[in-house]
């Protein structure tokens, strides 16, 4: 169950209408403008919140995605590259995130980086679909993931500060 912060910010994420993917080609377009509004508000909201946490950009078609996330632990910003693509079956089905970079360096990611959203975030989407979207995904499933994992990765010396491995 989502807390009550959670809860407030996804409630300010505008909902998408338009139950479209890649393969309907004027519909996909209409859900994309609908995506880019909902991120765009999401970001303006965390930045208003003091809470700016990503950058994502798309291709053209707006079938893979990619950008950084961010996560400050005792003062330290660690950075990382993500990246997702739509799949074919997209809004049923929710993006695979991947963060490339801690392939391998914890039990909740699979193969090529791709963090595991399976048991909590999943269902969510699948009892949202076609409300739920990118921003979506980002506030309640990369975030999440993101605070959860990274301080323990720190913690177990898994991964260290850009500076302090420069030392």
């Amino acid at each position: 169950m989502a807390d009550e912060v959670t809860r407030r910010v996804v409630s300010e994420i505008p909902v998408l209408k338009t139950n479209a993917g890649p393969r309907d080609r004027e519909l996909w377009v209409q859900r994309l403008k609908e995506e880019y509004q909902s991120l765009i508000r999401y970001v303006e909201n965390n930045k208003n919140a003091d809470n700016d946490w990503f950058r994502l950009e798309s291709n053209k078609e707006g079938t893979r995605w990619f950008g950084k996330c961010w996560y400050i632990h005792d003062l330290l910003k660690y950075e990382f590259d993500i990246e997702f693509d739509i799949p074919i079956t997209y809004p049923t089905t929710a993006p695979e995130i991947a963060v490339p970079e801690l392939d391998g360096k914890t039990a909740k990611m699979y193969r090529g980086g791709k963090i595991c959203l399976t048991d909590h975030f999943k269902p969510l989407w699948a009892r949202n679909v076609p409300k739920f979207g990118l921003a979506h995904l980002m506030a309640l499933g990369l975030g999440p993931w993101l605070a959860v994992e990274i301080p323990d990765l720190i913690q177990k010396g898994v991964i260290q500060h850009k500076e302090k491995c420069n030392q």
